[in-house]
């Protein structure tokens, strides 16, 4: 698919040339930022605290919504404490930089985002996620006891698939472990209602960290990192916390203002997805699960043919340009049912050609 430049916002639908497309693509799980209900409230927030707000959070005057969200936010998550940052990538960066010092081993899953790989290190690709799983439960068996630091992805959303980390505890019998989790592709989608999956991996014996951009299935233009209290303690001490901005209080504001409406549109989302997935269960083209909002197809033909139904889905190679294109059908609260109903028409056509 070629390139299109638009004017406007992207939501459910995207006019292109002239003609209206359902949009199945992009990462708004929870299609929140296109939310009238919550751009309202989002625009009182505005007015509240102005467009940006610049200074450091260590200034000596600070905004109590930034302590207001972290505490609600590590509370839900299952985390004894948060810092917010203004982006995911940042989040990233802070969290393995806390960690890596520290280390003895460091070992990177195949699909770790970039965000939180330390310098000069790179992820494990000649395995895949359960390789990857095996070949760290191996070394960990020939190693004498060390500090070990893993790093992966809660998801990972381009093969659309949910890691399980439930084995690391079993290294953590042995080894002094750290576990650096990007739940960037969580948060609103997966795990604990829409705060992640921290709760699901917490472990007396592991010390973890988890950190992503809020910026995807919840909307906001911040990213966070939970962890127990010292280490977060540690991480809002450093300069790289002292000496950034921080997120936008009026988008934290609004999150804390409308979680009713969040966790909605999430029941929305777990229904919409279990009934995508219960109706193409037999397309063997298709890949992915009921609880991810994202599923992998194989046929490249069938991107010009969705286009040619007024459907737009995700398609364009990665990890670089040279990569093979990577293709998904992405689904949002936005979408209706008629907008589910009419995708799997589509489907089925094509996958009886």
């Amino acid at each position: 698919m070629k390139n299109h430049y638009l004017n406007s916002g992207i939501g459910r639908t995207i006019n292109i040339e002239g003609k209206e497309y359902l949009y199945f693509s992009g990462t708004s799980y929870l299609g929140i930022a296109q939310d009238k209900t919550f751009l309202k409230a989002l625009s009182d927030n505005l007015f509240l605290f102005g467009a940006n707000h610049g200074q450091s959070r260590i200034n000596t005057i600070r905004l109590q919504v930034f302590d207001d969200f972290e505490n609600h936010f590590s509370q839900k998550a299952g985390s004894e404490a948060a810092a917010v940052l203004s982006s995911g990538y940042l989040a990233g960066i802070a969290a393995w930089k806390s960690l890596a010092k520290d280390a003895d081993e460091i070992w990177i899953a195949p699909d770790a985002h970039t965000a939180i790989i330390p310098d000069n290190l790179s992820p494990s690709i000649e395995f895949n996620f359960i390789q990857w799983k095996k070949h760290c439960l191996k070394q960990s068996e020939i190693l004498s006891p060390r500090k070990i630091l893993l790093i992966g992805n809660a998801v990972d959303p381009f093969a659309c698939e949910i890691h399980d980390y439930d084995w690391v505890r079993e290294i953590a019998q042995k080894h002094e472990i750290s576990l650096l989790i990007d739940d960037s592709h969580a948060f609103g989608a997966v795990g604990n209602s829409i705060y992640g999956t921290y709760q699901k991996w917490a472990d007396p014996s592991i010390n973890l960290l988890v950190s992503g951009s809020l910026g995807k299935g919840l909307g906001l233009p911040a990213g966070i990192i939970l962890g127990e209290e010292t280490q977060i303690y540690q991480i809002k001490a450093t300069p790289l916390f002292g000496g950034a901005s921080p997120g936008s209080p009026a988008h934290l504001k609004t999150f804390l203002d409308m979680e009713k409406l969040y966790l909605k549109k999430k029941s929305w989302l777990q229904d919409a997805c279990g009934i995508f997935a219960q109706e193409t269960a037999n397309i063997q083209q298709l890949h992915g699960s009921r609880n991810f909002p994202a599923f992998a197809y194989s046929d490249d033909k069938w991107v010009k043919e969705f286009e040619k139904a007024g459907i737009i889905t995700s398609s364009f190679p990665y990890p670089t340009a040279d990569s093979p294109s990577v293709n998904r059908i992405v689904i949002s609260a936005y979408h209706v049912l008629g907008d589910l109903i009419y995708l799997n028409q589509v489907i089925h056509n094509l996958s009886s050609l």
